[in-house]
């Protein structure tokens, strides 16, 4: 290799790490004041039947919002980091195209919130809250366009500053509002305040692009079709859980003779007790979902002048460092389940524990899936990824639908969801892990992959073995379990001196 070749090849590695670190950041504080939302919220509302109605309504504005983000970013992202000269008039097409897409789907939303309230939820009192969030799904169809110019040209750190404002914006919308007393339509009405407010500054920071020669609409859509069909299924198996749990108790409910606005209550109540468990659940995801960020411009640019080994390189090392991130969080939240749902919340919430320790292990599977559908949307394939999260959502929601109906209303009722859903999560992480290697040649390394699951074992053991009947006890088990896992990993020599100079290499040191 040439000294220039070397010298571009560590500027590609810092220029990753660093923007991995920035976006981790982001994510991290994200993470942080999600917290703050979710353990605030259900106090401030007073029962987990008032929080599992602020639930349902951030659960199904999230998915058009989730697909509407990840689908526009990706799009404009590849698009202008295949051809930068063209960047300001991508931009304004791209706007232009959601405005039209998410205009149509927040006055679907907004005129469609009786019937999916009633209808389909079994409960109406959700139907004004829709109405208000429809709001959002305009302003995040937008802001992704502006975002998605941002992380083609590989402005990662601004990116994540315009993220971490966005999160601050939206804390303090939803518990200020909730504070105040407006009670679920404060919390609603804070957050599509928020979206407002943050696609004003977004527009401010990066502007509107300017005219110029565009693109058939038709390049766009053969683009952005499969991953919007992408994001819906992916977004579908991480969020709709929740809605097929709240239509399935209220007509078990009803079944049984109880009269259906009892029924809605009590659907509603394990609603906001399942949000509860996703909350912990959903941490390593969406720490590591950063990876995406940057995996997938690097991916696109490398297949795209055919650099094999650069595309193999890039593969392999973001699986091998998810996955034992992944699993350096959530084995710990696994193992101390009780004692972590108890840090954050009531002592009623504590009926969660079971289904966090399986959800939280079913989300480090779904977590992987999306890195691993992420490279092969930025190789050209979109339509596989969505083809395999497709099947996902498929088992996701009839699995939920048989084990909720077996298990029926009870303790085991939030268990046999998670249940459904981990076995949707793990299928998809066979399948995208299988195409991946197929196409690439590169996945996990199996070396890793064994010694990571062994690690896990003994930290998610560890963990358990604490006690963990209280908020310190909980943080001493976790803490213990963590310990014990990165211990494994050094003993197995999966982790040494090498990662700890490649570190030093990212941060320039």
């Amino acid at each position: 290799m040439s000294n220039a070749a070397a010298e571009s090849s560590a500027e590609r590695t810092r220029k990753a790490g660093r923007g991995v670190l920035s976006l981790t950041g982001s994510k991290l504080y994200f993470i942080i004041a999600g917290y703050a939302v979710q353990v605030l919220v259900p106090r401030l509302l007073g029962s987990p039947e008032e929080f599992g109605l602020f639930a349902a309504t951030m659960g199904g504005i999230s998915i058009l919002n989730n697909v509407m983000i990840a689908a526009t970013i990706q799009t404009v992202s590849k698009r202008i980091s295949e051809d930068a000269s063209a960047a300001e008039t991508t931009l304004r097409q791209g706007l232009t195209l959601q405005l039209l897409v998410g205009g149509g789907l927040a006055t679907a939303v907004f005129l469609s919130a009786p019937w999916l309230a009633g209808d389909f939820l079994l409960n109406p009192k959700l139907g004004p809250f829709l109405r208000v969030a429809s709001i959002v799904v305009l302003s995040y169809a937008l802001y992704a366009t502006l975002i998605g110019s941002l992380n083609g040209r590989q402005l990662f750190q601004r990116q994540a500053m315009l993220d971490m404002t966005f999160t601050t914006l939206r804390t303090a919308g939803i518990i200020g509002l909730t504070a105040l007393g407006y009670g679920v339509m404060g919390a609603t009405t804070g957050f599509a305040a928020a979206a407002l407010a943050l696609l004003v500054i977004a527009f401010w920071q990066v502007g509107p692009g300017k005219a110029g020669s565009t693109t058939p609409l038709k390049t766009w859509l053969v683009l952005m079709a499969p991953l919007w069909l992408y994001q819906l299924f992916l977004n579908l198996t991480l969020q709709f859980d929740l809605w097929v749990l709240i239509r399935t108790a209220t007509q078990i409910g009803i079944e049984q003779g109880i009269d259906a606005t009892t029924a809605a209550a009590t659907a509603a109540g394990y609603a906001g007790l399942y949000k509860a468990t996703q909350t912990f659940a959903f941490v390593p995801y969406q720490l590591i979902l950063s990876v995406t960020f940057v995996v997938f411009p690097m991916v696109s640019q490398a297949t795209s002048v055919g650099d094999d080994d650069a595309t193999r390189s890039t593969i392999a090392g973001a699986m091998r460092f998810s996955l034992l991130v992944l699993l350096a969080i959530a084995t710990p939240i696994a193992g101390a389940a009780k004692g972590v749902m108890l840090i954050a919340y009531p002592a009623e919430y504590v009926a969660g524990a079971d289904a966090l320790s399986v959800l939280s292990l079913g989300l480090v599977c779904f977590a992987l899936f999306v890195i691993a559908a992420t490279i092969l949307s930025g190789a050209g394939k979109p339509g596989l990824a969505a083809g395999i999260a497709a099947v996902t959502v498929v088992i996701v929601v009839v699995g939920n639908i048989l084990i909720v109906r077996w298990v029926g209303l009870g303790d085991r009722t939030l268990l046999g969801a998670a249940a459904a859903t981990s076995l949707g999560t793990s299928f998809a992480l066979l399948a995208v892990g299988t195409a991946v290697h197929l196409r690439f040649g590169a996945f996990i390394p199996r070396a890793t992959a064994a010694r990571a699951l062994l690690a896990a074992a003994v930290g998610f053991s560890a963990a358990h073995a604490m006690p963990a009947d209280s908020r310190v006890q909980g943080l001493v088990a976790m803490i213990v379990g963590g310990i014990a896992y990165l211990i494994t990993l050094f003993a197995t020599r999966e982790l040494g001196a090498t990662e700890f100079a490649a570190i030093r290499k990212v941060i320039g040191r």
